[in-house]
């Protein structure tokens, strides 16, 4: 099972194997209470197994529990906002 790590110094959730970087999603911060995913990397090995996904899920929790809103640049994160209806509550309109 791989398990998501948020690296706040580095500004990064990420999904490791065996210590090797599976997938990544970097943001920035706009301010304290906006985050903005700029890009989604998920090594070519580990394709077609949802990592993509759970990174969003994990910042899409990090943001609730934080009070957050999140604007998905990165056309992957886009695309799963606009998929997910229930991401809908911390997407910054």
């Amino acid at each position: 099972m791989h398990t998501v790590n948020h690296d706040t110094a580095n500004k990064r959730f990420l999904i490791r194997d065996n210590g090797a970087i599976a997938a990544e999603m970097t943001y920035v911060t706009s301010s304290p209470e906006l985050y903005i995913i700029d890009h989604t990397l998920v090594n070519n090995a580990y394709r077609g197994q949802g990592l993509g996904d759970k990174l969003v899920k994990a910042m899409v929790e990090y943001a609730r529990e934080n009070g957050i809103k999140i604007v998905p640049l990165c056309p992957f994160a886009k695309g799963r906002f606009e998929h997910y209806s229930e991401y809908a509550d911390v997407l910054n309109k």
